[in-house]
């Protein structure tokens, strides 16, 4: 994860330091890649000193170990006043207790098993994004078989949602309402906070009205 967030983030322009405690570990990066190469633990302030640390903009902890992604993100934030700080968190409950303090976390195990099971129960009811107000949020539905060969129009015009962006074989796009919906497609849609039921419910009934 490190190596591949080290290389997105080289290649949009921004200059980057990654620390790791085995040098081999480097090996995973693009020979291209221009950044410090810092042999050390994360949490250890000399090495972070050593990576531009009082400098940066940004940190992300993304070791295997829980408590030194979160011993290093509280570093950041609180020793040297680092506002954009994520760690990775394997333990769900952990990450819920650390978004409270105002650590960004992203719990590796949960985020997984959630976009699986949206795979495989499409109307689980879960949210990509909500905003503060909670009056709108952001969801991720598969295509029901009601919608295949319709066109996308004929679901916003219901009032329940807007498409934001919609997946096709993997290449996403923002679709314009004209957009004839296919078998595979996923849907990323806009919906009032309080909609979201009424949203599943009329996917879920029209899938059942086409069996």
């Amino acid at each position: 994860m490190g190596s591949g967030l080290a290389r997105m983030l080289e290649s949009g322009g921004h200059s980057v330091a990654i620390v790791d405690r085995q040098e081999k570990a480097f090996r995973r990066l693009p020979p291209e890649f221009a950044g410090r190469k810092i042999v050390g633990v994360g949490f250890d302030r000399d090495r972070l000193t050593d990576a531009g640390i009082e400098e940066a903009g940004a940190l992300a902890a993304v070791t295997n170990g829980d408590n030194s992604n979160i011993l290093v993100a509280r570093i950041a934030r609180e020793t040297y006043g680092i506002e954009r700080v994520v760690a990775r968190i394997y333990d769900p409950r952990r990450a819920a207790i650390y978004e409270r303090l105002g650590i960004a976390t992203i719990a590796t195990v949960q985020w997984a098993t959630e976009r699986t099971l949206r795979r495989i129960v499409p109307t689980s009811g879960d949210v990509e994004w909500i905003d503060p107000s909670a009056k709108v949020v952001l969801v991720e539905r598969v295509v029901p078989s009601s919608l295949v060969g319709r066109k996308l129009q004929e679901l916003e015009d219901t009032g329940l949602a807007r498409a934001v962006a919609v997946s096709r074989l993997g290449v996403s796009q923002v679709p314009g309402p004209g957009l004839v919906l296919q078998d595979g497609d996923v849907l990323y849609l806009a919906a009032p906070g309080d909609a979201v039921e009424k949203l599943d419910a009329h996917l879920g009934a029209g899938t059942e009205e086409h069996r």
